[in-house]
């Protein structure tokens, strides 16, 4: 399996009393898929997976899975803090019939790199269905280092990593260390350039929720190696990213879906809607795109 294009990790919208709003998550589906999104990646942070219920998190899987109905590609979301659950959950995605999935590390525990690998070579061993890694030690506190990554070679169906380390050096690392064993996917959103000069095919963008497109015209014009093109459109995109990066990542995502009219309300508890002032300044951001 090669990833290619845009990859929205998607928002999950809500009611006023948080239940999951189906309707509206059905209005952003066919609007990411009609804004050339080449698949979409529900259970992510982004979708604020660690507010769901079990129940909740399967559901959104079979709806999102039934919805999309094979038009783009689906990676699952199966992250969580026991092995055995994320175990569960992928081996669940992969009797939906998803196309992939993509595993962090799990949060809180902290694992070593020799618990890393014990942790993700189960995984490995449950599923069939080919694996994303991601790498973003600055919320999970812990890296996917070498030493993990030099053990799941001999998994084929382990295809490649989301990287978010923000660091380049390791990026230019792993394409020294294994050439293409693994495919390196963009996760820092304001370095995409970067990534897709040093030949990354494949986006996972957290704002691509609200930004499909523009997303879109940076990769397409890379990947025809108009960097010139590319450094336009990324100059026109910046901004956002900027902002989403700075903080309140998920609201400022969420409020750019309601700009295009898709009314994905807040998020879940612990998180709040910005402040009126800050809304307006993102608002104003987000316009200008």
């Amino acid at each position: 399996m090669h990833l290619k294009g845009i990859y929205a990790p998607i928002v999950t919208p809500f009611n006023a009393d948080e239940s999951i709003n189906y309707p509206v998550l059905e209005q952003l589906i066919e609007y990411l898929i009609a804004n050339k999104i080449a698949g979409l990646v529900p259970g992510g942070t982004t979708g604020e997976v660690y507010a769901f219920t079990e129940a909740e998190r399967l559901d959104i899987f079979k709806f999102v899975k039934e919805k999309v109905n094979g038009r783009v590609t689906l990676i699952a979301g199966t992250n969580s803090g026991a092995t055995r659950d994320v175990v569960r959950y992928s081996q669940i995605a992969e009797e939906m019939g998803y196309d992939a999935l993509m595993v962090a590390v799990p949060p809180y525990s902290r694992p070593n790199q020799r618990e890393l690998l014990a942790h993700y070579e189960a995984v490995a061993k449950a599923v069939n269905i080919p694996i994303v890694l991601y790498n973003f030690p600055w919320r999970a506190g812990t890296e996917v280092g070498f030493d993990v990554m030099d053990g799941l070679t001999k998994y084929d169906h382990v295809i490649g990593i989301k990287e978010a380390s923000s660091d380049m050096s390791r990026v230019y690392g792993m394409l020294e260390r294994y050439g293409d064993r693994y495919q390196i996917i963009c996760g820092s959103d304001d370095q995409a350039l970067d990534y897709f000069l040093w030949g990354t095919n494949a986006w996972i963008g957290g704002a691509a929720s609200c930004a499909p497109l523009q997303h879109h015209n940076v990769l397409e014009a890379a990947l025809a190696n108009d960097f010139v093109s590319a450094r336009k459109h990324m100059d026109k995109l910046m901004p956002l990213l900027r902002s989403v990066e700075s903080g309140s990542y998920l609201q400022k995502v969420k409020i750019g879906c309601e700009l295009l009219g898709i009314p994905v309300g807040g998020p879940r508890l612990p998180l709040l809607t910005l402040t009126a002032e800050d809304r307006a300044e993102f608002e104003k951001i987000f316009k200008s795109i």
